[in-house]
């Protein structure tokens, strides 16, 4: 598992991070975020990825700042009013991304596959399904 850092780039869950206030779309003089970090973040991510699964739980704003590798999902976070519409929620989108990550790793499982994950989501009440190509839903 890897984070997106607007001022260290990748980091790992237990990697030491000192508090700071910068956004992705900060401007730095001299220093355009996402053209520092894009190509070196760009590579770690496919080299993090290897063949497995990989969600991407980033906002799009960190998205822009190192695209994530071919074959991984895109995941956002909607809410569905009673006549099935759905909207991307802004505010909450982190709490729900956290509460499947959460759940993701006490259950342990190493999901080989959309399939698995998909599959392992149903059974547990969560909703995650196909969105636009690329991305997955998760609704809350």
């Amino acid at each position: 598992m890897v984070i997106g850092s607007a001022l260290f780039g990748l980091v790992r869950a237990l990697d030491p991070v000192p508090a700071y206030r910068l956004s992705p779309d900060s401007t730095l003089p001299g220093l355009p975020l996402r053209r520092h970090w894009a190509p070196v973040g760009a590579s770690a991510l496919a080299a993090c990825a290897g063949d497995e699964l990989v969600l991407d739980l980033r906002s799009e704003a960190y998205v822009a700042l190192a695209p994530a590798p071919a074959g991984s999902w895109f995941v956002r976070v909607v809410s569905e009013d009673g006549a099935g519409r759905r909207r991307a929620l802004n505010h909450f989108n982190k709490h729900g991304k956290g509460v499947v990550v959460r759940r993701l790793l006490e259950a342990g499982i190493d999901h080989a596959g959309l399939a698995s994950l998909t599959a392992w989501t149903d059974a547990h009440g969560i909703r995650l399904e196909p969105g636009a190509p690329g991305e997955l839903e998760l609704v809350v």
